[in-house]
């Protein structure tokens, strides 16, 4: 029997979705046990970073890709990018991006591609203020900061928090760009030999067509990871960030990639 191979992905509706016939079915690849390894996307991030027992296979955000490159490589399927998926920026009265300057601003992790867009088109005084994801919404509602870069479900209840939106980041770098926005990606250390690469690479591609053609099976994997939100929630964020390019990221995806690279560092944001 082959060795359990471990796989780091959040427990964000997207990613449940798309790996749980890859975890669940015995044998859904044959020769393939994967051991699921769920955590915050800045946990995988941080995981990847100290180098200390890699995971084989993780999600990463773009941002946490552009540091680990020497070690991790891409696959083609698995990705969050697409259109219309920006990280918000939120506050309790509306203002402009560029009226932040000098304002704190709470940030779901240092690594986050969030974050990198906030500091390629922010105001560069803005001071950040790192917390969980889950906990930023209460702390701009209570005053604790000035605004929030929310990602994941918070796009689509912020204003259940009382709060208004100041800058869809997404918008702002598909005007810049033209380009889909690079939010996530499942990379493989590159130590993993090229044979489970493909294997991996490819079901994860099954995997969502699995869950594409019979979602009622995907659903309880989904819900027992949903921390709580409605169906309703679960689906509108399966639809946004789930699409052609988590199946192939395509020629656009790697462009799109390559783009945030190159301005992150023109920035001075990331290692050459």
């Amino acid at each position: 029997m082959s060795e359990p191979l471990p796989i780091g992905f959040s427990p964000c509706p997207n990613d449940t979705w798309m790996f749980d016939a890859l975890v669940r079915v015995p044998e859904f690849v044959p020769g393939l046990r994967p051991l699921p390894w769920l955590a915050d996307i800045e946990a995988l991030n941080e995981r990847a970073l100290a180098g200390e027992a890699p995971l084989p296979v993780t999600k990463l955000s773009a941002h946490g890709l552009y540091w680990v490159e020497r070690d991790y490589l891409v696959l083609r399927t698995g990705a969050a990018l697409g259109r219309g998926c920006g990280p918000l920026v939120v506050a309790r009265a509306a203002t402009e991006l560029a009226g932040l300057a000098g304002r704190k601003i709470a940030i779901p992790g240092a690594y986050t591609t969030a974050h990198l867009l906030l500091r390629c088109f922010a105001p560069a005084s803005v001071t950040v203020v790192p917390m969980r994801f889950d906990r930023i919404m209460p702390a701009v509602a209570a005053g604790e900061v000035d605004a929030g870069l929310v990602i994941h479900e918070a796009r689509f209840v912020f204003r259940d928090h009382g709060l208004q939106q100041v800058a869809d980041l997404g918008e702002v770098w598909e005007a810049a760009t033209g380009l889909p926005l690079p939010l996530g990606v499942i990379a493989a250390h590159r130590s993993l030999p090229a044979g489970q690469v493909r294997a991996v690479e490819e079901g994860i591609a099954r995997s969502i067509a699995a869950a594409e053609a019979d979602p009622a099976a995907a659903w309880p994997f989904v819900k027992a990871h949903a921390q709580e939100l409605s169906d309703e929630v679960c689906r509108q964020h399966i639809a946004l960030y789930v699409n052609e390019f988590s199946r192939d990221m395509g020629t656009e995806g790697a462009a799109a990639l390559a783009e945030l690279r190159r301005r992150g560092r023109a920035a001075g944001l990331l290692p050459r």
